[in-house]
């Protein structure tokens, strides 16, 4: 059963790679998604003057995370470039579920916006019965930021290598833990990977969002992580950092192997973009689209990003649901294939 769960992980991730490069958030969730509510209102009246008030930038994750830094980013420009204020607010919960089920029931304005994370946004309502929210319910405006995911442990840890990890997990399964952003989310795929590629069974610990996460691995409450480039830049003197994900090399850790490197076919990634409420018109989406881009194309914004660890995209609306819907397809084949 598990050599069957291989070869269909690995077929698919491969897929995944492919489409990565076409391309270019306790101990438990706190929260929990509520039930699907009813379908937004469909229809609103056109506003020639939008925004004419404050929009809202919902965080789904707990402040001091990626989606919170890049918000916190971009919201001065957004304001300069919509004539508006920009508020930040945040909804942890369920992974991100809880803030996504928000949006989909909110006002289809355009008032109301949240960041959006892939695969998270896909994996949770074709994996849980009551996400609160469908995936194709949420109709992207922009991606502008890609975090690719590496596994470390703590700078005390008695593995230096991942051959060494991969060894003790095999022998001794469920022993070593390790931390991640949520349940059905970028981090949790990439365990699921992980274990499926190298034959070793981990414990995986959800936390809220990225930012209580690294606290409770610095803290050393979880043996492993599975984190953020972003993360691992920033902490990579308190940690030994194992692998990584991409095609090749992480230019800010030039020195950490990439997983490919070490023979296990897996690229995990975390995409960051923008979303509205089902229903928003499209002179809405497009303002919004227009802003987001000017900013993901601006060059020292984009270098800023890389010197944080970070990896620059820009995908307008069109761009964004076009991906949307290919990484949809993709995840439903992976999650099928470990089912069977």
């Amino acid at each position: 059963m598990r050599k069957v769960k291989l070869l269909g992980l690995c077929l698919l991730v491969l897929l995944l790679s492919m489409a990565l490069v076409v391309g270019c958030g306790g101990t438990k969730d706190e929260g929990k998604a509520p039930e699907e509510g009813k379908d937004a209102p469909k229809e609103v009246t056109v506003d020639p003057n939008y925004p004419s008030s404050p929009i809202t930038y919902l965080i789904p994750f707990d402040p001091g995370g990626q989606s919170d830094i890049e918000a916190r980013r971009q919201q001065p420009l957004l304001e300069k470039i919509l004539g508006t204020s920009i508020i930040v607010t945040y909804k942890a919960g369920g992974g991100g579920a809880v803030g996504w089920s928000e949006l989909v029931n909110a006002k289809p304005d355009a008032y109301l916006i949240a960041g959006i994370n892939v695969p998270h946004i896909i994996l949770q309502p074709i994996s849980r019965d009551n996400a609160g929210y469908k995936t194709e319910q949420i109709e992207p405006v922009a991606f502008f930021q890609r975090t690719p995911v590496g596994l470390a442990v703590q700078k005390d840890s008695p593995f230096d290598t991942l051959e060494e990890f991969i060894e003790y997990a095999k022998a001794n399964p469920g022993a070593i833990t390790v931390g991640g952003s949520g349940t059905f989310t970028g981090h949790h795929i990439a365990a699921i990977e992980f274990e499926a590629l190298t034959g070793a069974t981990l414990t995986y610990v959800p936390f809220t969002g990225a930012a209580p996460q690294m606290q409770a691995f610095l803290g050393g409450h979880v043996a492993a992580v599975m984190a953020n480039s972003d993360a691992l830049v920033q902490y990579e003197d308190s940690m030994k950092i194992l692998a990584f994900g991409g095609t090749e090399r992480f230019e800010a850790l030039p020195d950490v192997p990439t997983f490919i490197e070490k023979g296990y076919n897996m690229i995990p990634s975390i995409d960051r973009g923008v979303a509205v409420p089902p229903g928003t018109p499209e002179e809405y989406k497009k303002k919004l689209s227009d802003a987001f881009m000017e900013i993901a194309n601006d060059e020292n914004l984009k270098k800023q990003m890389i010197e944080e660890g970070f990896v620059p995209i820009a995908m307008d609306m069109y761009e964004a649901q076009a991906y949307l819907d290919e990484m949809t397809k993709i995840y439903t084949e992976l999650l099928e294939s470990l089912k069977n």
